[in-house]
C-alpha cells in the first residue's frame, strides 16, 4: 500500500462523489494515515477525533474486505477508541469480523448525502434575516460550534480548535448566521468548497428557537450562495433525524448515496 495519493484515487473516490465527497477534500491535505493501492482500497484518517475514511469498489469481494479489516488491524485503528465511515457492505464485513477478536463494533450513524441542483424557495418565510460573520463574531461562533459538536455527539474538539475554524471560516467568508427581529444570533450555517461541489455544514439552531423555519431559509440562502459561486450544493445528514431531511427535502436536496459510522 502507498503512502501517497494521486490522479487514480481522485478518479476512484470521484465515482462515489456524493457519499465520498468529504473524503476527496481532506485526503488532498494534511492526514495522519493515508494508504491506497490506486485501485480497489483507499484509508484516509487525518487525526482524532475524526473518524477513519475507507473506501472501497462497489463489488468489493470477501477477500478484499478482509484486506481491510486487517490493515485497519494493522494500523492500530482496531483498538476501540476509533470511528469508520464506509459502505454498508464493509460495515456489516467488520461488525461481523471484529467478533472473531472479541470486539464489539456497530453502527452509530446511518448517513445520507443530498445535493440541490435546483434550490426550492421555502414555503414559509422566518422573520430576520442572514448575517454573514465577521471578525466581531469569533466569540459567538465558537459557542456555536460547541453547540452544533455537543448536539452531534461527533467530531468534539477544544474551545481553542473552534476559535481557529471559525477564524478560517470567517476569514474565507463561509460562515452564516440567522439574525431574528430582536437582534439575536438563533441559527448557524456554513459551507466550504469540495472540487466540483460545495459542503454545507454546522446547521444549527438554538434549542429555545426552533420550530420557527430559521434553519430552513438560512441553509436555503447558503445553498444559493454555493450555487451563485459555482458549485453544486451538497450536505449529510444523519439519517435517522426524519424532521430535518423533510426540511432539506422541501428546499430541493435530493438523497443521492447512502453510507454509515461505525465504532
Amino acid at each position: 500500500m502507498d503512502t501517497f495519493v494521486d490522479e487514480r484515487d481522485y478518479e476512484l473516490i470521484g465515482a462515489d462523489k456524493y457519499t465520498f465527497s468529504v473524503m476527496a477534500r481532506i485526503i488532498r491535505g494534511e492526514c495522519e494515515l493515508r494508504l491506497t493501492d490506486h485501485e480497489r482500497l483507499i484509508f484516509c484518517f487525518t487525526g482524532q477525533p475524526f473518524p477513519v475514511w475507507i473506501w472501497t469498489a462497489d463489488d468489493a469481494t470477501e477477500d478484499e474486505m478482509e484486506r481491510a479489516y486487517l490493515t485497519a488491524k494493522e494500523n492500530s485503528l482496531m483498538d476501540g477508541n476509533h470511528r469508520f465511515n464506509l459502505k454498508y457492505e464493509l460495515a456489516e464485513y467488520f461488525i461481523s469480523r471484529a467478533k472473531e477478536d472479541g470486539l464489539e463494533l456497530k453502527i452509530t450513524t446511518n448517513l445520507f448525502a443530498y445535493d440541490c441542483p435546483s434550490p426550492v424557495m421555502p414555503d414559509t418565510k422566518a422573520d430576520g434575516s442572514m448575517h454573514q460573520c465577521t471578525e466581531d463574531d469569533i466569540d459567538l461562533l465558537v459557542d456555536f460550534f460547541e453547540m452544533f459538536h455537543d448536539a452531534v455527539e461527533i467530531d468534539r474538539e477544544s474551545r481553542e480548535q473552534y476559535r481557529r475554524n471559525a477564524e478560517d471560516g470567517v476569514k474565507a467568508g463561509s460562515i452564516y448566521l440567522w439574525k431574528n427581529p430582536e437582534g439575536e444570533f438563533v441559527a448557524s450555517c456554513a459551507w466550504h468548497p469540495a472540487q466540483e461541489m460545495g459542503s454545507i455544514g454546522l446547521v444549527y439552531t438554538r434549542k429555545e428557537y426552533r420550530r420557527k423555519h430559521y434553519a430552513e431559509n438560512l441553509v436555503y440562502q447558503v445553498t444559493k450562495i454555493v450555487q451563485e459561486a459555482g458549485y453544486l450544493p451538497m450536505l449529510y445528514t444523519d439519517a435517522d433525524y426524519v424532521a430535518s431531511n423533510k426540511c432539506y427535502e422541501k428546499i430541493g436536496y435530493i438523497l443521492r448515496g447512502k453510507l454509515c459510522t461505525i465504532g
